[in-house]
């Protein structure tokens, strides 16, 4: 029951009905009127151009790394470490990411604002993990048994034999110190289990850098006049 100083009003009916949202819904010409700028100005901002892409690339390029993949964990160490190194003194290890979080290829020709958001719509931001390299090789070995191309920056190798299993893993070129703290870059979905990704815990310590993937590549587009992703052998399968 609603009061007032005058009179009592009570809710005495409530009616529902369902409204079908198709190409028969007609728009409202007056919230068009007030909304038209707004979408203006945004649509100008997500079309404006920040580099160049040469060829088109996508997550299914290669089983073990992706050309676009490898773009990415690349610029998100290239554009956290500095953040990283002015808060902490120290430098970030290698970068991990998801092959899901990829949501879309990068198109030959002009890329804008509007294809990072594309490639990564959602929300998740970059934190900082500090592991024990006995952490790192439970990493591998999830790595290795998965056989997907989840995204590595170049300072992580990992080779694997034909049955999955490990046969190297380094960072900076030098094998795992099982003793030794590393600090991993990755995003807060994958260090809070993600894609069962639990190897991110027990740790020794989390940073939280307030940066979003999706910002990290906006960031790294625009120092691109054109960029040059590259499959590497960050991620490899030896037959021999």
């Amino acid at each position: 029951m609603i009061f007032s100083c005058d009179s009592d009003y009570y809710l005495s009916n409530i009616k529902g009905e369902r409204l079908d949202i198709d190409e028969n819904l007609k728009s409202d010409p007056t919230i068009e009127k007030f909304i038209k700028p707004y979408r203006e100005s945004v649509n100008r901002h997500m079309d404006s151009v920040i580099s160049y892409a040469p060829d088109s690339y996508s997550k299914n390029d290669t089983q073990y790394n992706t050309a676009i993949g490898n773009l990415m964990a690349d610029a998100v160490l290239e554009e956290s470490d500095p953040i990283f190194y002015s808060r902490t003194g120290k430098h970030i290890d290698f970068v991990l990411l998801n092959h899901g979080g990829i949501r879309a290829a990068i198109s030959e020709g002009d890329i804008k604002i509007r294809t990072a958001f594309e490639i990564m719509p959602f929300e998740n931001s970059v934190v900082v993990v500090a592991l024990k390299g006995k952490q790192l090789v439970l990493m591998s070995e999830f790595l290795a048994t998965g056989g997907r191309a989840h995204p590595l920056s170049k300072t992580f190798q990992l080779i694997i034999n034909e049955d999955s299993s490990v046969k190297s893993a380094t960072v900076d070129g030098q094998e795992i110190d099982p003793k030794k703290t590393y600090y991993v870059a990755t995003n807060d979905y994958l260090y809070n289990g993600g894609n069962r990704m639990t190897f991110f815990h027990p740790n020794d310590s989390l940073y939280v850098l307030d940066y979003k993937i999706r910002s990290v590549m906006i960031d790294y587009f625009k120092k691109q006049d054109t960029i040059n992703p590259k499959h590497d052998n960050r991620f490899i399968m030896k037959t021999d």
